[in-house]
């Protein structure tokens, strides 16, 4: 069972500037008030990573035109997974069309206050 934060009087953490955007303009959560969203913190190369890929797109293709919103934060585990162009391939090579961000400082992850890598 999920429970809104807004339900608790917490809003979502914003989604931190700094890093390359792919398949969108920046997007910012204040700019997606009241819209369903799902954040989705990943990194290519992890494979329970990938095991949710395919439900992501599928949930994507079904419901984004009701209005929700995907956003990918690759937040990564090694090096190589820092670069800009591995990234593009990774989300061409996993057909992945939703908005996803490069957080390579980790910025986004530390607001939403994850404490796992």
């Amino acid at each position: 069972m999920f429970t809104l934060l807004e339900d608790k009087g917490v809003k979502a953490p914003e989604l931190i500037p700094g890093g390359v955007w792919f398949n969108t303009k920046p997007l910012t959560m204040s700019e997606l008030k009241g819209k369903v969203v799902i954040v989705d913190f990943w990194t290519y190369s992890c494979i329970n990573c990938q095991r949710t890929l395919p439900y992501l797109r599928e949930w994507n293709k079904k419901y984004k035109d009701k209005g929700l919103i995907i956003i990918g934060v690759h937040a990564p585990e090694f090096e190589f997974e820092k670069n800009e162009k591995n990234v593009a391939n990774a989300i061409k090579d996993f057909e992945l069309t939703y908005p996803i961000v490069q957080d390579n400082n980790f910025a986004t992850w530390n607001a939403y206050s994850n404490r796992y890598r």
